[in-house]
Order: C-alpha cells, then structure tokens, then sequence
C-alpha cells in the first residue's frame, strides 16, 4: 500500500475516532503523523513535526488566554448582565436580544463556545418564565453566538483564517465572517418565525427581561480595565488592517493578556487554567497530521474523489453537504477545518480551474451551521442550561433534528450563496 494510501487512513481512522471516542484527535493525529511519517516514509521527527503551526498556536494562545481572564473575574457576565436589562417585559425581543448578545460576545473574540456558556443558563430560565418555548430560545442564542464563529478575534475563526492563508486565500476574513454571520441569520430568524415567534410580540413577559436578577454586579477596577484591553484589541487590529498594516492577532492580543495579569485583574492561574487546551492541542495536532498528508500526496487522492463526485456546478453543494455531515459529529476547529480546508486549491484545479473561494466558503459555513446540534457543544450548553425550566430529553432530539436538517440546508445555502 502506497504511503498516500497509509497517511489517508490515518486520517480516516483519526476522524472516526474523534466522533466515537473521547479521546483528543489531536493527540492521536501527532503520534499517527510520527508513525507514518518517521516509521514508513523515512523522515526524520524535525521534518514532521515542521508542520506544527507555531504561528496558529500563538494566536489561540493569545485569544483564549484574553478571554480567559475575561471570563475568570467577571467581565463577560456584568457586560451580559447589563445588556439582558435593556430587553423589558416584551417576549418577542427576548430571543432576538438573546441572538445580538451573542453575536456580539462571540465577535469580539470569545468564540462560540464561550458565548453560549455564558447565555445559555439566564438564556433559558428567561424562555421558561416568559413563556417561551426552549427550543427557539435555543435556536436563536445559539445561532447568535455561532455567527460570530469565524471573526478574526474568535478561536474558531483564527483556525479558519489561518488554514486559508496558507492555501493563498489570505485577506478574505471579513467576507468569510459576513457569509457565515449571514447564513447564521437566515436560519436563526427562519427558525424564530418557523416556532411562531411572531406570536410573542402580542403579549409582554412580566420580569423575563433580567432573568429574576434584582441587582445588577457593579463593574470594578478590573472589569473595566479588562473591557478596555478588549476594545484596545479590536481597535488595535482593525484600525491597522484598515490603514494597510498586518497586524498578528495573537501577538496583540498575548500582549494584552499580560498587561492585564500584571496589572492583578485575574489570578493567572485560574485564566491558564480555563482556557481551552483540548481544542488547541485538537487543531495544532490535526495539522500536523494534514502537513504529512500534502508530503506524502495523501490530499490528493481525497481531493481526486471528492472531483469525480462533482461537477463545476455542484461542488459546492456537495463539500457543504459532507462537510456538514462530518461536524455534526465530530469538532469543526480542530478536525474538520484542518481537514478539509488544505483540499480547496487542488479540488478547484481538478474541476477545471474553478475560483477556490466559494468552494472554502462553503466548507466554512457549513461546518458552522451544524454546530447547535445535541452532540456538539453548543447545543448541550443549551439543553443543559433548560434543565429545571424545560423536558431536556425533548430538546434533545429537537436540536439533534436541527442540527441534522442543517447538513441539507447548509447544502442549500451554499448552492445558492456561492454555487
């Protein structure tokens, strides 16, 4: 069997454990791109492991190390507090309000994950007490926070930057933010009115709006210090990248992680500690694994089966689809992004040239959308955020439904979007 053949089973065999198993496909990826690649191909260890991303590794450091500390001292939940009790009394602003405030904490850097484990407790004791049903609070909050997935600030959105860059699709991060901001928006609001939400704006929702939370937490010294290191981040970022300046997110943002800890803002061991290292040690390892795949001609015999599948018209249906199919199971940062981005150059030149943009975007998104189903992690934030307040077996099989019927929509979407 040829070493292309052995480092794509490799592959396969990583993918299918990390939806099986609970053990970190990063960890299994690096010892897997060790053994092909030292024990079969004849490399040396220095040459495998050229492929670790050391620039990726420092950006999620960075970020994740920021949001952190934001999270440990509670400035993200006094920022959440104050904007849950601008919405007062009227049910049918809640899940919208619900939808911003997640976008908004996701996009400026906390990702997905973190949003939604900040909204999803006050999110559904809201939905409970105003009459809501759990299902569309779900929808909407959770698809509010997985629209500002891929910022640039955001851990999932880096890893998704950073694997377009080096396939040369560089300098689209903004384009790529909008298309997944937007398809999150028409499947969230889709789903709001699909649920009858328009029925709740005829009714008020007496002391829903702060979630039976009498006093707000004052915001002290280090909570606006720490909002201020958040703003200084963005600016800082998006003010140079608009004046024609590459800024290093990761290196702006270890910067101001640090100033933070010097200035005591946070117990530096409880922010290190928070972070989330499984998902780091997921996406570097996975790298790794696709680095050897390119060395070995391993991508190409995917890439060539995924060409014969397709035509210049369906391509994009049809990787949104699979792609979709393959994240409702298993991480969309740290396998499927890693996986199946480094395919795009290769996939668009064996359709005859195609423009590899549409086809990235697609996998992008339809990834994303998938991602309030039960077996991922924003969706289990949620359900057990309803536990108390909702039957939580119900919407289980609700959002696995949800997150199912998202592998065809996005499929749609995507056809329509960039096919």
């Amino acid at each position: 069997m040829s070493l292309a053949w052995v480092s794509v089973a490799a592959l396969v065999l990583a993918i299918t454990l990390s939806c099986t198993t609970t053990i970190n496909v990063g960890v299994l990826s690096l010892a897997l791109a060790l053994i092909v690649g030292v024990g079969l191909a004849g490399m040396t260890p220095a040459s495998v492991l050229d492929g670790f991303p050391t620039d990726l590794f420092v950006t999620l450091l960075g970020v994740t190390l920021l949001f952190s500390i934001a999270e440990v001292n509670g400035t993200l939940a006094r920022l959440t507090e104050r904007a849950v009790r601008l919405c007062r009394g009227h049910a049918g602003a809640l899940p919208l309000m619900f939808f911003v405030i997640g976008f908004v904490i996701a996009t400026i850097g906390a990702g997905a994950t973190p949003a939604s484990a900040l909204l999803a407790p006050p999110a559904m004791a809201v939905a409970a007490r105003a009459g809501v049903p759990p299902l569309l609070m779900a929808i909407m909050a959770g698809n509010g926070a997985l629209a500002g997935t891929l910022s640039p600030f955001a851990p999932t959105g880096v890893v998704a930057h950073n694997n377009m860059e080096q396939i040369g699709l560089g300098g689209y991060e903004w384009q790529t933010f909008t298309y997944n901001a937007l398809a999150h928006t028409l499947v969230g609001f889709g789903g709001f009115f699909l649920l009858g939400g328009w029925k709740l704006f005829g009714r008020r929702a007496a002391r829903a709006d702060a979630a039976d939370v009498e006093t707000v937490e004052p915001m002290n010294a280090k909570h606006w210090l720490t909002t201020l290191g958040i703003v200084a981040l963005i600016a800082s970022v998006v003010g140079f990248d608009a004046a024609g300046f590459d800024v290093n997110v990761g290196m702006v943002a270890v910067i101001v992680a640090t100033v933070l800890v010097l200035l005591r803002t946070v117990d530096e061991s409880k922010a290190i500690a928070r972070m989330p290292w499984g998902v780091i040690v997921m996406v570097t390892g996975v790298t790794v694994l696709i680095a050897l795949l390119r060395e070995t001609e391993g991508l190409a015999l995917i890439t060539t089966g995924i060409a014969n599948l397709s035509t210049p018209t369906t391509i994009e249906p049809i990787v949104a689809f699979g792609v979709g199919l393959v994240s409702v199971y298993s991480s969309t940062s740290g396998v499927v992004l890693p996986a199946f981005l480094p395919m795009v150059p290769d996939l668009a030149m064996r359709l005859g040239g195609l423009d590899p943009l549409p086809i990235a975007w697609s996998m992008n998104v339809a990834a994303s959308l998938v991602d309030l189903s039960s077996l991922s992690t924003g969706g289990a934030l949620f359900i057990a955020g309803a536990a108390g307040f909702a039957d939580t077996r119900k919407l289980f099989n609700q959002l696995l439904a949800w997150g199912m019927s998202m592998t065809l929509v996005g499929a749609v979407l995507c056809y329509v979007l960039f096919g």
